[in-house]
Protein backbone atom coordinates (compact mmCIF):
# COMPACT_ATOMS: atom_id res chain seq x y z
CA UNK A 1 0.00 0.00 0.00
CA UNK A 2 1.36 3.54 -1.30
CA UNK A 3 0.72 6.65 0.71
CA UNK A 4 1.15 9.99 -1.33
CA UNK A 5 1.61 13.05 0.73
CA UNK A 6 0.08 13.03 3.94
CA UNK A 7 -1.97 9.59 4.10
CA UNK A 8 -5.07 11.22 3.25
CA UNK A 9 -5.69 9.36 0.03
CA UNK A 10 -4.78 5.91 1.79
CA UNK A 11 -7.35 2.76 1.46
CA UNK A 12 -10.72 3.40 3.47
CA UNK A 13 -11.35 -0.07 5.35
CA UNK A 14 -14.90 -1.01 6.16
CA UNK A 15 -15.00 -0.38 9.83
CA UNK A 16 -18.43 1.48 9.45
CA UNK A 17 -20.49 -1.75 9.44
CA UNK A 18 -23.81 -1.74 7.18
CA UNK A 19 -25.83 1.47 7.42
CA UNK A 20 -29.08 -0.02 7.51
CA UNK A 21 -28.47 -1.78 10.81
CA UNK A 22 -30.01 1.43 12.57
CA UNK A 23 -32.93 1.72 10.76
CA UNK A 24 -33.58 -2.27 11.65
CA UNK A 25 -33.07 -1.40 15.12
CA UNK A 26 -35.78 1.37 15.14
CA UNK A 27 -37.65 -1.18 13.71
CA UNK A 28 -37.46 -3.59 16.44
CA UNK A 29 -38.12 -0.97 19.10
CA UNK A 30 -41.42 -0.28 16.86
CA UNK A 31 -42.42 -3.75 17.34
CA UNK A 32 -41.72 -3.94 21.02
CA UNK A 33 -43.74 -0.52 21.25
CA UNK A 34 -46.64 -1.28 19.36
CA UNK A 35 -46.74 -4.63 21.64
CA UNK A 36 -46.99 -2.46 24.92
CA UNK A 37 -49.19 -0.20 23.49
CA UNK A 38 -51.72 -3.03 22.97
CA UNK A 39 -51.06 -4.95 26.12
CA UNK A 40 -51.72 -1.64 27.74
CA UNK A 41 -54.93 -0.89 25.94
CA UNK A 42 -56.41 -4.37 26.81
CA UNK A 43 -55.73 -4.29 30.41
CA UNK A 44 -57.63 -0.64 30.44
CA UNK A 45 -60.40 -1.84 28.33
CA UNK A 46 -60.92 -5.14 30.90
CA UNK A 47 -60.74 -2.59 33.86
CA UNK A 48 -63.38 -0.30 32.02
CA UNK A 49 -65.36 -3.61 31.70
CA UNK A 50 -65.41 -4.96 34.79
CA UNK A 51 -65.85 -1.14 36.92
CA UNK A 52 -69.75 -1.14 38.38
CA UNK A 53 -71.27 1.92 36.11
CA UNK A 54 -73.50 4.21 37.73
CA UNK A 55 -76.80 4.22 36.82
CA UNK A 56 -79.14 6.81 37.96
CA UNK A 57 -77.94 10.33 39.64
CA UNK A 58 -79.79 9.03 43.33
CA UNK A 59 -78.21 6.30 42.75
CA UNK A 60 -75.63 6.83 45.49
CA UNK A 61 -78.61 7.17 47.87
CA UNK A 62 -79.91 4.14 47.10
CA UNK A 63 -79.01 0.83 48.08
CA UNK A 64 -80.42 -2.68 47.95
CA UNK A 65 -81.01 -5.14 51.26
CA UNK A 66 -82.57 -8.48 51.22
CA UNK A 67 -86.09 -8.75 51.80
CA UNK A 68 -86.52 -10.15 55.32
CA UNK A 69 -88.62 -13.63 56.16
CA UNK A 70 -91.96 -13.53 57.04
CA UNK A 71 -90.86 -14.67 60.77
CA UNK A 72 -88.85 -11.84 61.52
CA UNK A 73 -90.29 -8.83 63.09
CA UNK A 74 -88.59 -5.52 63.64
CA UNK A 75 -88.86 -4.26 67.03
CA UNK A 76 -87.84 -1.24 68.39
CA UNK A 77 -88.28 2.56 67.79
CA UNK A 78 -86.91 4.60 64.53
CA UNK A 79 -87.55 7.32 62.64
CA UNK A 80 -88.66 6.90 58.97
CA UNK A 81 -85.36 6.74 56.51
CA UNK A 82 -87.34 6.92 53.33
CA UNK A 83 -89.82 4.89 51.33
CA UNK A 84 -89.42 1.37 50.48
CA UNK A 85 -90.35 -1.11 47.34
CA UNK A 86 -90.46 -4.38 46.99
CA UNK A 87 -89.59 -5.43 43.47
CA UNK A 88 -90.80 -8.10 41.23
CA UNK A 89 -87.60 -10.07 42.02
CA UNK A 90 -88.33 -10.17 45.69
CA UNK A 91 -85.94 -7.44 46.86
CA UNK A 92 -86.05 -4.62 48.89
CA UNK A 93 -85.22 -1.14 47.89
CA UNK A 94 -85.20 1.63 50.20
CA UNK A 95 -85.16 5.08 48.66
CA UNK A 96 -83.81 8.07 50.96
CA UNK A 97 -85.53 11.37 50.62
CA UNK A 98 -83.65 14.68 49.53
Amino acid sequence: MSRIGLGRHGRIEDNAGDPLDGLVNLFDVGIVLAIAFLVVGLTISLKAQSAPKPSARGAARARVVPAPSASQRARGRGQPVGTAYRLADGRLVIVSPR
